[in-house]
């Protein structure tokens, strides 16, 4: 699923693709906005992971999971 995370006084939205699925990162988030936490972790496709401050979170937009068509629709 991708997805889109915008911070504040940042010109560019973070992009990534994740395998998680949507309530894993909403249960994450709200997790850690409801308990004050400093950061939000998560973890991109490809293993890498990304710590955003809640502070300075602007919004969080989550894609479909569904997987992407290839070829041509007949």
């Amino acid at each position: 699923m991708e997805i889109r995370i915008g911070i504040l006084n940042a010109p560019r939205e973070l992009s990534f693709e994740s395998s998680q699925s949507t309530d894993e990162i909403t249960s994450a988030v709200t997790a850690a906005l409801d308990g004050g936490a400093s950061h939000i972790r998560l973890t991109d496709s490809k293993g890498s992971v990304y710590l955003v401050p809640t502070a300075n979170l602007a919004y969080i937009e989550l894609g479909s999971e569904e997987s992407r068509r290839i070829g041509f629709v007949g």
